[in-house]
């Protein structure tokens, strides 16, 4: 069957894609059996050192609080950070001067500037500004220079999401009488919201996974942090202890695009079509006016 974005393959591209397939799965097996035999060389495998993983002292002396701590300065910032960003985001599609530009200023700053100069700036400003204290202050520097950075990059998907419209949605909805508020809340967003969804995961997972810089510079305990300690503790297994953490960043991400693409298949299954033709009184209804002018 031909497709819009390809051509349907011929025998002999199923019988060369067959081959490159067969060479891929030899040489990724190669690699894995050298990785293998490397690590069993360096004794790396060794039943002591992947022991304490298996016994609940790992995970509730170290683990589960480095885990705690890193889901609570992500799901702080993300809090935090999304309902920031769209305001930007709509900002910048203002139509006035005085709010487009300053909201411009601010996304583009931050944005240009790397997270860690932020975390490390944020630490800096609560040390000399503020009377937080020093056990609290690398977890408030991680979460603002989390919320600072990721706002702004969201409040680009926001402005992008909402761009890829179609203008004659906008046009359409202004033409039954809605205000422009009322278009970009009622019309425009929740639209863009389904083709956003998977960019803004995307951001989401890049914050669960940046909170690993503030616990190698700001000392702040989160889980790659506790797998340093955890491999000092234990002597010397920092290949399994490092594994496992790895393990659960892998768990935590896939539960969130998982999660994603289950809300992005509900939202485009919610949205479609029902057939109704509406009439005078249900637009006035929509525009929150008692009447538009429009015959039914």
């Amino acid at each position: 069957m031909t497709s819009v974005l390809y051509d349907a393959q011929g025998p002999r591209a199923k019988r060369r894609n067959i081959l490159y397939t067969a060479l891929f799965m030899v040489v990724l097996a190669a690699v894995v059996w050298w990785a293998y035999l490397a690590l069993d060389d360096k004794h790396q495998l060794d039943w002591a050192l992947w022991k304490p993983f298996f016994s609940s002292e790992a995970y509730t002396t170290y683990i589960w609080p480095g885990l705690r701590n890193t889901l609570t300065a992500a799901a702080l910032a993300m809090v935090i950070a999304l309902p920031l960003g769209a305001v930007f985001g709509i900002a910048r599609l203002s139509d006035h001067v005085w709010v487009r530009v300053p909201a411009t200023i601010v996304v583009e700053f931050f944005r240009a500037i790397p997270v860690l100069i932020l975390m490390i700036f944020g630490n800096e400003l609560y040390s000399q500004y503020t009377d937080v204290s020093s056990d609290d202050r690398p977890m408030y520097a991680v979460v603002t220079g989390l919320v600072l950075y990721n706002a702004s990059v969201l409040a680009e998907i926001v402005r992008a999401g909402i761009l890829t419209l179609p203008k004659g949605q906008s046009e359409a909805a202004m033409a039954i009488g809605l205000r422009k508020n009322q278009v970009m809340r009622l019309v425009l967003l929740p639209q863009a919201v389904t083709a956003m969804l998977p960019a803004i995961v995307s951001q989401l997972v890049v914050i669960v996974k940046d909170t690993a810089l503030g616990g190698a510079v700001l000392t702040f305990p989160e889980l790659l942090s506790a797998a340093n300690t955890m491999s000092g503790y234990y002597g010397a297994n920092t290949i399994a202890s490092f594994t496992v953490v790895s393990l659960i960043f892998v768990i935590i991400n896939f539960s969130l695009t998982s999660f994603a693409s289950w809300l992005e298949g509900r939202l485009r299954r919610r949205k479609k079509s029902t057939g109704a033709v509406l009439g005078a009184q249900d637009v006035a209804d929509v525009a929150g006016t008692t009447g538009t002018g429009i015959a039914a």
